[in-house]
């Protein structure tokens, strides 16, 4: 079948196909450390001084994979990359690895440099030729070397004062970008739609009913919070970051807030679907209050009185509300 014959296997590579597919990978993965650098130079310019480094060690190491090339089988090199080998180690597109943290973007890292050190092994095993064998050798010993290279250029680049001082800026900017504006869509969806849900639920005591109430209510929320978070502030000026990420963050996090207490009136008997959504709620307030100290540094006991009161009082009129 033909999708099966679309990729070559490993196996089946010629000494030239292991040595180009090499070349393309360090190339690969220069190209990718430098993206890394360059993504992370305004905010982290010690990290991206550490990419920097890997990267030329990369161009190195393909450097003396054209040379052996050269010596061997001359000047043309064939076209062949990772996707053409079935069972290769694959390296994700950039646009799902340029926006992670910190630390994510360091892991990816090394695991690049497992995956390199396993096929420099197993392609030096495959091979019969001395010299060939000989430098695949040394470079999967270089690649298993590359964490204690990545660890003495973080010394000569990332000091502990450095690192502490990216963390914290790391940890900032995810604050800004993801939980600021999340937390404020959970609290507006779990508390704002207290009053309609339970006011539907009070007044006619129709389960399905206040369920259909309390989607409309959470979706219609959701999609009101992303846009207007997403068009408040571009993060140009604030460092807020992406307004996008941001208007996900709010939309998706309000949604879920009012869904929360509106999912418990699928259940038929209107009492039980009630004292369900009660949980819930308590869970809802609760969590937003582990939020705002965790990340927001809120006392916790003023979290608790703001979140809790609030929420009580919405509650209560809703209920007063659909019960008169």
């Amino acid at each position: 079948m033909r999708f099966i014959t679309q990729r070559r296997r490993f196996s089946d590579l010629s000494d030239q196909e292991i040595l180009a597919l090499a070349i393309s990978s360090e190339e690969d993965d220069a190209q990718i450390y430098r993206t890394y650098a360059a993504r992370l130079r305004e905010e982290y310019p010690s990290t991206a001084a550490i990419f920097e480094g890997m990267a030329e060690e990369e161009d190195n190491h393909r450097a003396q994979l054209i040379a052996l090339h050269r010596e061997r089988f001359g000047e043309t090199i064939p076209l062949i990359r990772r996707e053409h080998v079935a069972g290769y180690y694959a390296r994700r597109p950039i646009w799902l690895v340029e926006n992670l943290g910190l630390d994510r973007i360091r892991e990816e890292a090394e695991g690049m440099e497992r995956d390199a050190e396993r096929f420099y092994t197993m392609a030096a095993q495959r091979t019969s030729d001395a010299a060939t064998r000989d430098l695949l050798g040394r470079l999967a010993q270089a690649e298993a070397g590359h964490q204690n290279t990545a660890a003495d250029l973080e010394k000569t680049h990332l000091d502990g004062e450095a690192k502490e001082d990216e963390d914290a800026s790391a940890h900032r900017q995810f604050v800004l970008t993801y939980v600021q504006p999340g937390l404020a869509g959970l609290m507006d969806g779990s508390v704002s739609t207290l009053a309609p849900i339970f006011a539907t639920a009070f007044a006619t005591q129709d389960t399905h009913t206040t369920f259909l109430v309390g989607l409309a209510a959470s979706v219609g929320a959701g999609i009101s919070m992303g846009f207007t978070e997403a068009a408040s502030d571009d993060g140009e000026l604030s460092g807020r970051g992406s307004p996008f990420k941001r208007g996900m963050a709010s939309g998706v996090m309000t949604a879920l807030g009012g869904l929360g207490h509106a999912l418990p009136y699928l259940i038929p008997h209107f009492w039980t679907a009630t004292i369900t959504a009660f949980f819930v709620v308590f869970i809802e307030l609760w969590a937003i209050v582990w939020i705002q100290n965790r990340y927001m540094d809120t006392p916790f006991m003023r979290a608790t009185f703001q979140v809790v009161l609030g929420g009580a009082l919405v509650f209560a009129a809703g209920v007063l509300i659909g019960g008169g």
